[in-house]
């Protein structure tokens, strides 16, 4: 079976269930954390869901009504631009129960200005909260870009927008690994140029809690071996169709070899 297909994408799904792990949405996670609700603890063993619709919105309603057809709910962040932004899609995944949120990237956009940038993502979140009550968002890593658009929250802060959790600041890696498709593979940390948490990644190395295939994980979830895991998937990749799974392949080695030679050039 070829991987990054939604077939492999549903194995991975039961893979959960056979290892009796609860699924989280990031906006759950970080209301339990916070003491936010009713539930006051995590569960004994989880995974987050997270998905960042970078384009081809149509893909992630797929992801996302085969999610519901398995009792899963998972978190998904658009972009404003329009190869993320489709109101019919973002409806659509929201209708099915899902968390919609902000996948930002102002400080790119607006050329490293923090006035700009935050007038940016509260005109940007506020157009997001008419299809669902947004309130975790998440960085749009954006590798062309020299902006690292978290930069923004040292000068603002989210919560004062209602914002009760971002990813890369809320979620606690000491206890979760962090496992993402960047780079069309499960260990593609040396592509990233951001979307990756270079001080844990050697402890997960080390415990062998690094993966390239997804029937890696597959077979490490139904066996108990991994800890709490937060995933992050890009549902452009995940396709049966044959062309789409093909044009993706060939995109993604291309943008491979851009990231690393920007890498080189960052000293990262």
């Amino acid at each position: 079976m070829r991987d990054f297909t939604l077939r492999t994408y549903k194995e991975l799904l039961k893979s959960l269930e056979t290892g009796e792990y609860e699924c989280l949405t990031v906006e759950q996670y970080c209301a339990i954390r916070q003491g936010i609700g009713e539930r006051k603890a995590l569960p004994e063993r989880y995974v987050i869901m997270r998905h960042d619709v970078d384009k081809r919105p149509w893909f992630a309603v797929e992801m996302a009504e085969l999610e519901a057809q398995m009792g899963i709910k998972a978190s998904y962040y658009f972009r404003i631009g329009k190869e993320s932004n489709n109101p019919e899609c973002i409806k659509r995944i929201a209708a099915l129960g899902h968390e919609i949120g902000y996948h930002y990237e102002d400080m790119s956009l607006c050329g490293g200005d923090y006035e700009k940038a935050y007038a940016h993502f509260k005109e940007a979140l506020e157009y997001f909260r008419q299809f669902y009550p947004v309130r975790t968002c998440c960085m749009h890593g954006a590798p062309t870009s020299k902006y690292d658009s978290r930069a923004l929250w040292e000068k603002y802060d989210y919560h004062d927008l209602q914002i009760i959790g971002e990813p890369y600041y809320d979620v606690d890696f000491s206890k979760v690994v962090y496992l993402t498709d960047t780079g069309r593979c499960w260990d593609g940390f040396q592509y990233s140029l951001r979307d990756k948490i270079p001080e844990q990644q050697q402890r997960w190395i080390n415990n062998y809690w690094t993966f390239h295939y997804t029937w890696e994980i597959v077979i490490a979830m139904e066996d108990h071996r991994l800890p709490a895991v937060l995933f992050t998937t890009h549902p452009q990749r995940w396709t049966n169709k044959w062309g789409a799974w093909m044009k993706e392949l060939f995109e993604q080695n291309f943008k491979n070899m851009i990231k690393g030679v920007l890498s080189y050039k960052r000293g990262d």
